[in-house]
Formats: structure tokens, sequence, C-alpha cells
């Protein structure tokens, strides 16, 4: 199973501010963590909403919005894509967290078997030269 621990934005990440190295070096250490345990594939940090846009699609055509997003909610700011046994695995690791005042969310990714009969061994077979040649991209 796969999960994507979101980590929520706060005024200092929307105002742009840079971890210490300090808090790198923390963050690193939990995901050299998570690497040693076999369970990291991926994570980044995101820039601000105020380098960002949003795209509504409303009967097939686009309306952009440039941030920043002062009426929104919630906001993420980064993530960790991980791979555990079970949630509750992934959720041990979350809070296991470097940082002390944070909120996170931890949700579940799609198999593609999950998606039963409509995910046809053609599409499948789509999917994965796709993923291949993605994975170039890196």
């Amino acid at each position: 199973m796969q999960f994507m621990i979101i980590r929520k934005a706060d005024p200092d990440t929307e105002a742009g501010t840079l971890p210490t190295e300090a808090q790198l070096a923390e963050m690193m250490q939990y995901n050299q963590q998570l690497v040693d345990a076999g369970m990291l594939l991926d994570g980044m940090g995101l820039h601000p909403t105020s380098n960002a846009a949003r795209i509504a699609f409303r009967d097939g055509e686009p309306s952009v919005t440039d941030g920043p997003f002062t009426e929104a909610k919630e906001l993420i700011a980064g993530f960790t894509l991980i791979k555990a046994d079970s949630f509750e695995q992934a959720l041990e690791w979350v809070r296991k967290w470097p940082e002390k005042n944070v909120d996170l969310e931890l949700r579940q990714v799609f198999e593609s078997e999950e998606f039963g009969e409509a995910y046809t061994p053609e599409l499948q077979e789509q999917e994965a030269a796709m993923r291949e040649r993605a994975a170039e991209n890196r």
C-alpha cells in the first residue's frame, strides 16, 4: 500500500520562509529512517501559493486564478510518499514526524486493482508504458 503524508501549509510556508539548517537536518534524518525501513518513495516541498495558479474546469472550459489563495482554509506545503503494510504502520511513522507544530494528513493512494473491470488490460499496459517513459524524465 502507498500513502501520502500531506504537510499542510501555514503562515511561514505561505510567506516563503525556508527551513533552517536544523529543520532540514531533522527532516533528512526522518527521511533516512524511512529509506532504511524500505518505505520512502518520494517527497517534496512546494513553493507558496503566491507562485501558483488554480485551474477550474466548467463544461470543459478552463478558468485560471492566480495565487495567492488567501480565502482557502487548507493549503499544501509538501508531501512525502511512502509504502507501508497497513494504515496503522503508516500512521505510526507519521507520529514520528520531526516538526513539533505542524498539521499533517495521511491519505492512502489508490492501487490499480481497486479500479476493477474498468481498468482493462489495455489501460494497464498503457499506464505501465507511460510510467516507464516518465521515469526517464527524472
